[in-house]
């Protein structure tokens, strides 16, 4: 069973950074890309970046210069450093593994394993 787990979510005031980690139990994970999306309750599920096998990464607009994605062969782990955080950064932040296009990193559909989420809260 493929698992999936985010940690490192937390209370930060604004222009703090947090960390967010996310584990897998996926086999040949590395022939897996791997993105980041966070979700408001009431508003859809909007990507965060994505980081392809081939090691290609995307960032939404609202977040590049500011957020990293990145990932570690030998522990299986995806991460997300997240500085100069923003009120508007509040949300639950997912992590998600497929085989994806370049082209389709930042589509949420593209995805077929999702984590369980961790919340990230930024105060003014």
């Amino acid at each position: 069973q493929v698992q999936l787990v985010e940690s490192g979510g937390g209370s930060v005031q604004s222009g703090g950074s947090l960390t967010l980690s996310c584990g897998t139990s996926i086999y040949n994970y590395w022939s897996y890309c791997m993105g980041w999306f966070r979700q408001v309750p009431g508003k859809e599920r909007e990507a965060v970046a994505g980081i392809h096998s081939d090691g290609t990464t995307r960032y939404a607009d609202s977040v590049k210069g500011r957020f990293t994605i990145s990932r570690e062969r030998a522990r299986n782990t995806l991460s997300l450093q997240m500085d100069s955080l923003k009120p508007e950064d509040t949300a639950t932040y997912y992590c998600a593994a497929g085989r994806v296009i370049p082209s389709l990193l930042l589509n949420p559909a593209s995805y077929k394993y999702w984590g369980q989420g961790t919340q990230v809260t930024v105060s003014s």
